[in-house]
């Protein structure tokens, strides 16, 4: 407990940075929450107490500790999808109760050490998953943005019928929208980027309010604001049903891969490694002390954590600093919330969405054979035609599907050393590199998926090594998909960030082909490559070389 409380405590050299580094965290967790809260179909105030309660609550936790604990997107449309046939009078008391359900789910995954089991979700899977999230989130907002009623199942279909009867539409809302957007887009590569979505609230509202547009709907229309500091709540355990404990357990399963995804793109800046499971017991905390102050279902933020580590965070209480910011933004400017045009929420949300798409990622796993292609494919439709939580289901069952029909994940990774007499030796692979060696790694096992991600884990890791060099020998393999490719990017740019350089050896004209410079160069990858030849390990000896001289000329 002592050790717990002693890493917690905030460090002096870093509080004056973190202290800054959350305010504009804290802002940006004003519109992001109630366009939250607007998309999981409830009040905006659910996503604004959720804003402080979990970076608060969660940030403590974390392992991974720039991360932030806070609404999402994709889990505020899982819980609205969960929600769809609660009765609106009953619908924000069972957001809470869905919120604690989620909790209490990824707590239980933390204890049963199911971390690992994330990597099953395949890299085309959450690509087409996550893709059809900002999708549909566009299509579904396109009713609030310029004002018309819409019916329709899905998103798609409520869209298409605004888009056929545009009588419907009204012109002072679609003005405003439009204005939000123009504003979201004409600051985004300004000085005022930080701060663009709340002047995308602020400045429409003016124009509303200065030129009497009564007609344009507001927050308040969708519920009362309360003012004031929240208070603790005890969820109505009355509403307990087992299509609420599914969306729990859906929405738990987002948030749980989304933050997996948020660790590895957030590496400590200390060198410690991010623990997926301690992770997962954090984004519980949240959601628990999100359900108690009547807030939604929260995760690790992939926006939030960028737009922390930007604003030049230094430890996890610039995460936790954020939440208590953003409480003092809720007793402060409480009474204005309410009259935030709804048009220029569903323009912060459009905004986002189209940001969140990622067209080389796509086009990356397009190229990735027909396996990837049919996980991405099958994974967005499902996610565009059918409810969150069978999205969800179906994902996770097609990743399982094609991991089997694989050969099983036995991944070992080995050293090659030079041995007596001649040829070469095997001997365990280091856990960590060290300066200015060049390391030859060769590995057994299958690298599609699974594989790639047990790759991720057992690759030695660069830690404070300066210019490690790594060969890693690739001989015989012909499927390297999506998952790989993205797992060997991340890899190389560790090393290219420590001054080192990653040789794959051994690839054959396919895989070759497969891992030419211009796909490199569009996704930002450094890496040379050795195309195999009729002798064993010839392309391999010249990597080595290769890396040899690359570092003499170092010195």
């Amino acid at each position: 407990m002592v050790g717990w409380l002693r890493d917690r405590m905030p460090e002096r050299k870093f509080l004056k940075a973190d202290v800054v580094a959350a305010i504009p965290g804290a802002i940006s967790s004003v519109p992001d929450g109630m366009a939250s809260g607007v998309l999981a179909g409830v009040s905006p105030v659910h996503g604004l107490y959720a804003s402080f309660a979990g970076p608060l609550f969660g940030g403590m936790q974390t392992s991974t500790k720039l991360m932030v604990v806070t609404t999402t997107s994709a889990s505020a449309l899982a819980a609205g999808s969960a929600l769809a046939e609660v009765p609106e009078a009953d619908r924000s008391d069972a957001l809470i109760l869905l919120t604690l359900v989620a909790g209490l789910v990824m707590i239980a995954a933390a204890l049963l050490r199911l971390g690992r089991y994330t990597r099953f979700v395949s890299h085309s899977v959450m690509t087409g998953f996550l893709t059809g999230i900002a999708v549909n989130i566009m299509f579904g907002q396109i009713a609030d943005f310029t004002g018309a009623s819409a019916s329709g199942s899905v998103a798609i279909a409520k869209a298409f019928d605004v888009i056929t009867n545009p009588t419907r539409i009204d012109l002072a809302s679609l003005v405003t929208g439009v204005l939000a957007l123009l504003l979201l887009v004409g600051l985004a590569r300004t000085r005022l980027a930080l701060f663009s979505a709340l002047i995308a609230l602020v400045v429409p509202c003016l124009v509303v309010i200065g030129f009497g547009l009564d007609g344009v709907a507001r927050v308040a229309d969708v519920g009362a604001i309360p003012t004031g500091i929240p208070l603790p709540q005890i969820p109505d355990l009355g509403l307990l049903s087992p299509s609420l404990i599914g969306g729990g357990l859906a929405v738990a399963a987002i948030v749980l891969v989304q933050g997996a995804g948020v660790a590895e793109a957030a590496p400590n800046r200390d060198g410690t490694r991010s623990r997926t499971n301690q992770d997962f017991s954090a984004q519980g905390i949240g959601n628990i002390g999100s359900a108690l102050f009547g807030g939604m279902p929260v995760g690790g933020s992939v926006g939030q954590t960028a737009l922390n580590e930007t604003a030049g965070a230094r430890s996890r209480w610039a995460a936790v600093l954020s939440g208590v910011w953003m409480l003092i933004i809720l007793v402060v400017f409480s009474g204005l919330v309410g009259k935030v045009p709804m048009p220029t929420l569903a323009a912060v949300l459009i905004f986002a969405a189209v940001g969140s798409i990622r067209p080389a990622q796509i086009t990356s796993i397009l190229r990735s054979g027909p396996s990837s292609i049919i996980a991405l494919v099958t994974t967005f439709l499902a996610t565009l035609l059918l409810p969150v939580t069978a999205a969800v289901g179906i994902g996770v069952a097609l990743s399982l599907l094609l991991q089997l029909n694989q050969e099983a994940v036995d991944l070992k990774v080995v050293r090659l050393v030079p041995a007596d007499g001649g040829g070469l030796g095997e001997e365990a692979a280091p856990k960590m590199l060290r300066s200015r060696e060049v390391v030859v790694l060769d590995v057994y096992g299958s690298l599609f998926y699974a594989g790639a991600k047990t790759l991720q884990v057992r690759l030695p890791d660069p830690g404070e090594a300066e210019s490690p060099e790594v060969v890693l020998r690739l001989r015989g393999r012909t499927t390297l998909g999506a998952t790989f490719f993205k797992v060997i990017a991340d890899y190389s740019a560790k090393l290219d960030r420590r001054g080192g350089r990653l040789y794959l050896s051994g690839l054959t004209p396919e895989a070759l082909a497969y891992w030419d410079q211009e796909r490199l160069d569009s996704q930002g990858v450094i890496l040379e490559t050795f195309e195999a030849t009729s002798r064993l390990g010839e392309s391999t000896l010249s990597a080595f070389e290769a890396a040899e001289r690359r570092l003499v000329r170092k010195i």
